[in-house]
């Protein structure tokens, strides 16, 4: 009872906190700018591929076209885009831990 009634308070918690309306209007915008404030220790993956957090944007610099899917930490899916080549940014506004996934690659991005 007391677990159920736990995730009841969580989903209202994260629904009024990103709204349902913000959910829909997360979208990737690409940038040709430079990225700044880093905020892992080492970004790059194997595949050459940048992911970073900073101030509300998770941002990721790609060499080659690949599909990204962005999640909160409970595993509501917020966003699913093929990115171009370059550097593509996510704006979420909202602080926490968030989880991306680009092929067998995931990785945890705090904001």
């Amino acid at each position: 009872m007391m677990r159920r009634l736990a995730v009841v308070i969580l989903t209202l918690v994260l629904s009024l906190g990103l709204g349902n309306t913000a959910l829909a209007e997360i979208q990737w915008h690409e940038t040709n700018r430079e990225v700044q404030g880093k905020s892992l220790n080492d970004p790059r993956t194997s595949d050459g591929i940048e992911i970073y957090g900073s101030k509300g944007t998770i941002t990721i610099v790609t060499p080659k076209r690949i599909t990204v899917r962005v999640y909160t930490i409970l595993g509501q899916m917020l966003s699913q885009a093929t990115l171009q080549p370059g550097t593509s940014e996510l704006r979420l506004g909202s602080r926490g831990i968030y989880l991306v996934r680009i092929g067998n690659i995931t990785q945890k991005v705090a904001l």
